[in-house]
């Protein structure tokens, strides 16, 4: 039957939550009113003079990236920073660490200090105490990062924002520093810095201040362009192949975002993942008891645990959710990676969730060594997008003192519901369709 002419239909009802603005949240203040961001100015300052002294005395040096775009493009923006400084390019290398490793495996220092550098530029690889990043008592070091840590390698020269808010990329928080020591920074790296940004806070971040104006970037390059490249450049990282160095290659050759996207191996590397992420993203989750936390169990030899917290956190819905757990159990042997985010129904709560203490207050049930067991690499990265890679054994204990699967205890009062009223619309069916 046709709708009578003047009349619509009835306004929906449903309430959409609305997420503020990543930049919208204050920034911090120091003792004389003025602003700390992206990071302390004595941090800052620090880090350009480091630079500086690099390119001044012409020796080796090894840029160590962490191998997604906001790890990789803070790599190149360094690069061509301390090139247009002077630098000769034969001086520097590059370091990528290797499938599910880190830079603190002894493994890891030891393929560094063979490659004979006076520098080491550390961006985005996740920062604990520890040894320095190479022995020698005549290298020096710089670590660039914004994941939560307070705890640092020793004898670096550190410069992290993790504790400024709105907190910065390490791409952004490269630039940043960068684009201070040469005028070519801004015009030729900006597009970086956006590729890394967006990497890590999504294709749909306003640049509002205190992030600085990237109108002529994005004059240049749409945003449609960039956030492609953000794809693009993370793909290799995700295969089974792990050919990060690939990534690298075409970031750093790449004279406009649009070389990026004419790269065929990257190409097909997003492709696979694409295959991968559809083929895995429908695993059913398991809730804890308190239903808090939806875990989702998949075995891929691709890094795709992260894209299907990311999409689950974006549907999943509860009064009582609040973090989507994605547990990898086939991308290392014997180990398992998994990836955490907030529920996007969660995000607005207060208080504000932190995974990260949320992951520690479940393993502090233990009345064991768990915690011990797990080791460093168990809940790192940021507040709101966390995980970890621990052995499997562990992962099961964690998941027990979750309850994952157990059902809720009955509320006093409440009423079972009657024959003939079950929810019609419950995830079995959804998978049942899909």
């Amino acid at each position: 039957m046709k709708r009578k002419a003047g009349t619509s239909p009835e306004p929906s009802t449903r309430k959409v939550a609305k997420l503020a603005d990543y930049c919208s949240t204050p920034t911090h203040r120091d003792s004389q009113g003025a602003e700390i961001w992206p990071a302390p100015e004595s941090q800052m300052v620090a880090a350009r003079a480091f630079l500086r002294n690099c390119a001044a005395v012409q020796k080796s040096t090894l840029i160590v990236p962490d191998k997604d775009a906001d790890g990789l493009s803070p790599g190149v923006i360094v690069y061509r920073t301390l090139v247009a400084l002077g630098l000769d390019p034969k001086l520097l290398d590059v370091h990528l660490v290797q499938k599910g490793s880190n830079i603190h495996e002894d493994y890891e220092r030891q393929a560094m200090s063979e490659k004979k550098a006076s520098f080491i530029i550390v961006l985005d690889q996740g920062s604990r105490g520890g040894p320095p990043v190479v022995d020698g008592p005549d290298v020096k070091a710089l670590v660039i990062d914004h994941h939560l840590s307070d705890d640092f390698p020793d004898g670096v020269e550190a410069v992290s924002a993790c504790h400024y808010p709105p907190v910065a990329t390490s791409a952004l928080l490269t630039y940043e520093i960068c684009k201070e020591l040469h005028p070519d920074v801004a015009t030729e790296c900006g597009y970086l810095c956006a590729i890394g940004t967006h990497g890590d806070l999504g294709n749909t971040l306003k640049w509002l201040p205190p992030f600085p104006d990237m109108t002529e970037t994005f004059k240049k390059h749409t945003k449609k362009v960039l956030n492609d490249c953000v794809s693009y450049i993370n793909a290799p990282r995700r295969t089974g192949t792990y050919d990060v160095i690939t990534a690298w290659n075409a970031l750093l050759q790449a004279k406009d975002p649009k070389d990026i996207l004419s790269n065929r191996r990257l190409a097909q590397a997003r492709e696979e993942i694409n295959i991968e992420v559809e083929r895995q993203t429908h695993t059913p989750p398991k809730f804890s008891k308190d239903g808090k936390i939806a875990v989702l169990k998949i075995n891929s030899q691709a890094q795709v645990h992260p894209v299907i917290a990311t999409r689950w956190a974006g549907t999943l819905k509860s009064k009582a959710l609040e973090i989507i757990m994605v547990a990898n159990y086939g991308y290392l042997p014997g180990k398992v990676n998994f990836s955490c985010r907030i529920a996007r129904c969660a995000r607005d709560r207060e208080p504000a969730i932190n995974i990260i203490e949320s992951l520690k207050a479940v393993a502090d049930l233990d009345t064991g060594d768990l915690i011990q067991r797990m080791g460093e690499s168990f809940a790192r990265g940021h507040k709101e997008a966390s995980g970890g890679i621990i052995p499997t054994a562990e992962f099961e204990e964690l998941c027990a003192l979750m309850k994952v699967g157990e059902k809720p205890d009955k509320v006093d009062g409440e009423s079972p519901k009657k024959k003939g009223e079950a929810q019609k619309n419950t995830l079995n069916n959804y998978f049942k369709k899909s």
